[in-house]
């Protein structure tokens, strides 16, 4: 399961601590220096991101997740690479629309 697998939920984790329920995306793919190689990274992680919303809109979280009814729902990106100075700004613009769906986002540099 990575960021380029859109039809899958790659993990969810809940937090004891922060009482948090983190939907994960494992993304695997670098950050280069080639435009169209980081506009389709780009794409993957926007479309990821479509993809967890609906999941957590059409309400299938809570079928998968039950502990994640009346919890803050976190999108969690771990990634092996960390974000370029483009990707860094693309990921704010992302988190930003997430942030107005009612939800958080952060970024995790694995290293």
């Amino acid at each position: 399961m990575t960021i380029d697998n859109l039809s899958v939920v790659d993990r969810i984790d809940w937090n004891s601590q922060t009482d948090e329920v983190a939907l994960i995306i494992i993304d695997h793919l670098s950050w280069t220096g080639d435009d169209q190689s980081n506009k389709e990274h780009m794409y993957f992680l926007q479309e990821k991101v479509n993809a967890y919303l609906e999941f957590i809109e059409s309400g299938e979280i809570y079928q998968s997740c039950p502990k994640a009814r009346a919890r803050e729902i976190v999108i969690l990106v771990m990634a092996m690479d960390p974000l370029s100075q483009e990707a860094e700004i693309f990921f704010e613009k992302v988190k930003a629309f997430v942030l107005k769906t009612g939800h958080k986002m952060r970024f995790w540099h694995i290293s």
